[in-house]
């Protein structure tokens, strides 16, 4: 089945997970759904991300692990003369899947390592330590837990930028008029 926007190309798809900085966790609280934005990385066709193992989001997880984690990202304004053809420059990703808290401490150091490479390519000398992973106390005094989730569905959407209908302050409906 093909819906509309739907992109199938592996390859950008992955790449965009790769890059995209933010992404946006949504949970069910048992009354409300809870969405969280969060730092992560797409590594092992999984979903990765670091956090406290106890407050709200943990509570929500361990409750209800089916979960989905939302990625996009917003490229401008398409301006058409035609007001019903104005539109957005996007793509997103949802995946949906099971969420849980990695045990192994050679895992769990490894997806912090992948976290630092993306978030701060080259800043550190030396790999990350696993004995800076096990002793690591945050300024709540918690130690960090690292969470995967296994991917059960991915799909993902896009509307390129098409060139010459990015919208820019001052361009006008008059002047796209007498340009076509």
């Amino acid at each position: 089945m093909s819906f509309k926007r739907q992109t199938l190309e592996q390859e950008k798809i992955q790449q965009f997970l790769h890059n995209a900085r933010i992404g946006h966790l949504g949970l069910y609280d048992g009354e409300y759904p809870y969405v969280i934005p969060l730092n992560f990385v797409w590594w092992r066709d999984s979903i990765y991300f670091h956090g406290a193992d106890s407050g709200k989001k943990s509570e929500c997880m361990q409750r209800h692990p089916q979960v989905s984690f939302t990625v996009s990202e917003e490229y401008g304004t398409l301006a058409d003369p035609v007001p019903g053809d104005t539109d957005t420059a996007f793509m997103s990703v949802i995946v949906t899947g099971r969420v849980e808290r990695l045990t192994d401490l050679d895992e769990a150091t490894e997806v912090l390592q992948q976290l630092l490479n993306k978030y701060v390519p080259g800043y550190f000398e030396s790999p990350l330590a696993k004995h800076h992973v096990k002793t690591y106390r945050s300024s709540r005094d918690l130690g960090v837990t690292v969470f995967r989730i296994q991917t059960d569905t991915l799909t993902a959407k896009e509307n390129p930028l098409k060139e010459g209908k990015l919208f820019y302050p001052g361009r006008t409906q008059k002047q796209d008029l007498r340009q076509s």
